[in-house]
C-alpha cells in the first residue's frame, strides 16, 4: 500500500510541476492573452489545501453529506443559466474576477452519492428498479443540467464513469446494456442533428480537407507533435503556440509538451496517468468497505478516462472535444476538484486493508512422525 500511495503522489506532483512549467512557457509570447499562469498557481495551492483536507478526515463521513452535496450541485448547475455565456455555452459562474465551473464540482458529488447509494442498496443492485431506474433518475438530473450547458463531453464522461460504478456494484448486464444502447443512440442522433458537432466528426474523418477550418487545431496539434520529434525543440521554443493552436493552454496543451519537450515527455505523461490509474484501482480494491471501493474506482476512472480522451483528441485518435488534461491544463475548477479527488484516494488508502496471503506453515516434525508410524 505504501508503494502505491508513493507512486500516486509522485506522479501527481510531477504532472503538476510539468503543467506549471508548460503554462509559463506557453504564456511567454502571449502577453496580451487574458489567461494568467499565476492564477493557475493560486488554484494549485488551493487544490493542495483541498487535497490535504480531503485526506485528513474519515472519508466514510461523506455519506452523511451526500444528499447535501447533490443538492448544492443541482443549485449551482441551475445558477449558470443566470450568468452570461461564453462562445454560446453557459458553463461558468463569474463573479468579479472569480470563475467557477459547477460541472466539475458536480462530477465529484455524483460519484460520492452513487457510491453511497450502491452501498446502501448493495443487496438489491441486481434488480432493474434499484440497480437501474433509481440511479438513472438521480444521475440523470445532473447529466441533464450539464448537457443543457451545453457540455456533451462532461455529460458522456460522467455517464460512462457512473455506468462503470454500477457494474462494479453488481448490476447485471441484461439490465445494463439496453439503457446504454438507448443513451448511445440518443447521443448519436443529437450529434447528427447538431451542425457544429457533426462538422467536428467530419473534420476528424477528413483532417486534410478541413485543416483550414474545423480541423485547424487538430491538424496543427499533429504538426506540433511531429515537429517536436524525440527530444523536442526546447522549452519555450515551440511555434504552434503563437496562435496556430488557439486552445494550446487548455485542451491542446499536450501538443505544446510534445513540441517543446518531445516524445520522451509525452511518453512520461502517458506512463504517469497509467500509473495513477493502476495505483487508484489497487487502493480501491483494498478499501475496508463498499463505499470506499466504489468511490475510489469512480475517481480513478474519472481521471483515467478524461486523460485518455484529451490525449486521444490531440493525437487524432478521437474527434475534437473540449476536455482539459488533468493536473496540466489551464483551468482552476478542474484542477481543484482533481486534487480533492486525489486527497480522497489517499484517504481511502489510510484506511485500506492489506490482503496478505496466509500460507499453511509446514510442520518441521512431519517427516519424523511419518517414519515413526512406519516403524
Amino acid at each position: 500500500m505504501r508503494l502505491a500511495t508513493t507512486i500516486l503522489v509522485f506522479c501527481v506532483a510531477a504532472l503538476l510541476a510539468l503543467g506549471m512549467v508548460i503554462l509559463f512557457s506557453a504564456k511567454m509570447l502571449h502577453d496580451v492573452a487574458r489567461w494568467k499562469p499565476v492564477t493557475q498557481l493560486v488554484w494549485c495551492l488551493l487544490g493542495l489545501i483541498g487535497c490535504g483536507v480531503a485526506m485528513s478526515f474519515d472519508y466514510r463521513k461523506l455519506k452523511k453529506f451526500a444528499p447535501y452535496l447533490f443538492g448544492i450541485s443541482v443549485v449551482l448547475l441551475i445558477a449558470v443559466f443566470f450568468f452570461k455565456g461564453v462562445n454560446g455555452a453557459q458553463r461558468w459562474i463569474k463573479i468579479g474576477g472569480f470563475t467557477l465551473q459547477p460541472s466539475e464540482f458536480a462530477k465529484l458529488s455524483v460519484l460520492i452519492c452513487l457510491a453511497y447509494y450502491a452501498e446502501y442498496f448493495q443487496r438489491q443492485m441486481n434488480s432493474f428498479k434499484k440497480g437501474v431506474m433509481y440511479p438513472a433518475l438521480m444521475v440523470g438530473v445532473i447529466l441533464g443540467l450539464i448537457f443543457l450547458g451545453p457540455d456533451v463531453g462532461n455529460t458522456m464522461l460522467l455517464a460512462l464513469v457512473s455506468s462503470c460504478m454500477l457494474l462494479i456494484a453488481g448490476l447485471r448486464w441484461r439490465y445494463f446494456l439496453p439503457p446504454v444502447l438507448i443513451g448511445a443512440l440518443g447521443i448519436g442522433l443529437f450529434i447528427w442533428n447538431d451542425p457544429m458537432r457533426s462538422q467536428r466528426i467530419y473534420s476528424w474523418l477528413h483532417l486534410e480537407e478541413t485543416k483550414q477550418g474545423k480541423g485547424l487545431q487538430a491538424y496543427q496539434a499533429m504538426v506540433a507533435l511531429g515537429t517536436g520529434g524525440v527530444e523536442g525543440l526546447g522549452l519555450g521554443n515551440g511555434r504552434q503556440k503563437l496562435g496556430f493552436v488557439p486552445e494550446h493552454h487548455t485542451d491542446f496543451i499536450f501538443s505544446v509538451i510534445g513540441e517543446e519537450l518531445g516524445l520522451i515527455a509525452t511518453m512520461f505523461v502517458v506512463v504517469a496517468f497509467v500509473a495513477i490509474f493502476c495505483c487508484g484501482l489497487f487502493i480501491s480494491t483494498r478499501a475496508p468497505d463498499r463505499f470506499g471501493l466504489l468511490l475510489g474506482c469512480g475517481i480513478t476512472f474519472m481521471i483515467g478516462v478524461q486523460a485518455f480522451i484529451n490525449m486521444g483528441v490531440v493525437t487524432g485518435l478521437l474527434p475534437n472535444k473540449g476536455m482539459p488534461l488533468p493536473f496540466i491544463s489551464y483551468g482552476g475548477s478542474n484542477l481543484l476538484m482533481m486534487l480533492c479527488s486525489i486527497g480522497l484516494l489517499l484517504n481511502i488508502s489510510r484506511h485500506a486493508v492489506d490482503k496478505v496471503k496466509v500460507t499453511k506453515r509446514k510442520n518441521p516434525f512431519e517427516n519424523q512422525v511419518a517414519e515413526f508410524q512406519e516403524v
